[in-house]
């Protein structure tokens, strides 16, 4: 199971770092007004990716109903959060225009070895909700910053 989400971060980034769409994605993410004024058409891009996601959402799905043999629909409820922030721990920056698919998944890994040290520890799992709180904190924090280190250039 492993192999293939490790090989779906090698095709995200192939096409984030390798294709006119991808340069379309980072353009779209960075500043809209400029990527539609050397001719990206952006409403196609978020409507791609809202659709591109959504597909995901999908598999995972049919999947998941597949290997349980039911459906559970609160299943993943509250964990948007989360994701989000372990993209921004992967790097990616919450203003937008950076950001890769192998930092995401580090970030994720990041995530769930933290979580799953907190139990085996024996510590109340509630401080995972602390690390996550503290985790965002900082990451604003260093968004803020790399975001007015670029403003000055």
């Amino acid at each position: 199971m492993n192999i293939q989400r490790f090989g779906m971060a090698a095709v995200a980034t192939w096409i984030l770092l390798r294709t006119r769409q991808g340069n379309w994605i980072f353009g779209t993410g960075g500043d809209t007004n400029a990527a539609r004024n050397v001719g990206v058409p952006v409403n196609r891009v978020k409507i791609a990716l809202f659709m591109g996601t959504a597909f995901a959402a999908f598999l995972v799905a049919v999947i998941q109903a597949v290997q349980f043999t039911g459906a559970d629909t609160i299943r993943g409820t509250g964990l948007e959060f989360q994701a989000i922030i372990a993209v921004v721990v992967g790097g990616t920056l919450l203003t937008g225009g950076y950001g890769s698919a192998i930092g995401a998944s580090f970030g994720a890994l990041i995530f769930a070895m933290v979580q799953q040290g907190i139990i085996i520890t024996g510590v109340d799992g509630d401080w995972f909700q602390v690390f996550v709180g503290v985790v965002l904190v900082i990451a604003v924090i260093f968004n803020n910053f790399i975001r007015l280190k670029a403003a000055q250039r």
